[in-house]
């Protein structure tokens, strides 16, 4: 009884935070940024937009697989999906260089990684987990909370067009700047796909039971 009284407590008082803080919001930003917003230009849509909106709504589809499916076998496929939309993007803004990163570091190693970890799992089912977890109704009033906040950035921002330049290569000048300017962040995300890689091995091995 007193573990239902206070879930329930708790779904009030998300309920309550969510919603305040979208009028809040509202109130502060969306509100003021929806009425100095010019009024918008028609533009002619073609192949680009088409297969741009298509992409888009399935890197969002992929990641709403991982977050709502209930078998991680399918959170991972849906991972791969939002991976490959990403990817898919960055093509789009002429960034070659983190477009082949994406597939070869995150579907190439950090998914086949998360993928052979599942498969060679076979007592995962068996966990209890202890952690409390506020379910559906908790995740449905944080969708609320930030949705309208991003649907605002995304649609009201007076984001500032230019004309695109003309493509060219950029695998040069971000490699010399990896191994320069920004050789220590590249080495921490390098000890961090270590890690990666090292807690795939550990979650996969199997346990040698003594005699």
């Amino acid at each position: 009884m007193t573990q239902t009284t206070g879930k329930i407590l708790g779904w009030i008082l998300g309920t309550a935070l969510a919603t305040g803080f979208v009028v809040v919001m509202g109130q502060l930003a969306i509100v003021p940024a929806m009425k100095a917003m010019p009024p918008g230009e028609t533009t002619a849509t073609g192949l680009a937009e088409v297969l741009f909106y298509v992409i888009a709504g399935l890197t969002i589809a992929g990641a709403a697989g991982v977050a709502l499916s209930r078998n991680i076998l399918y959170s991972a496929i849906g991972l791969l999906a939002a991976l490959l939309g990403a990817g898919a993007l960055y093509v789009f803004l002429a960034a070659d260089f983190l477009a082949v990163a994406q597939l070869l570091v995150y579907i190439g190693g950090v998914l086949v990684l998360v993928l052979f970890a599942v498969m060679l799992t076979n007592r995962i089912t068996e966990i209890t987990v202890s952690n409390a977890s506020l379910g559906l109704w908790g995740g449905a009033m944080l969708f609320v909370a930030v949705a309208p906040v991003l649907l605002a950035v995304a649609l009201v921002t007076p984001w500032e067009t230019i004309t695109p330049a003309a493509a060219a290569y950029t695998t040069e000048t971000i490699g010399d700047g990896l191994l320069t300017r920004w050789l220590l962040p590249f080495e921490i995300a390098s000890m961090v796909l270590l890690a990666t890689l090292v807690g795939a091995v550990v979650i996969a091995r199997k346990e040698i039971k003594a005699d």
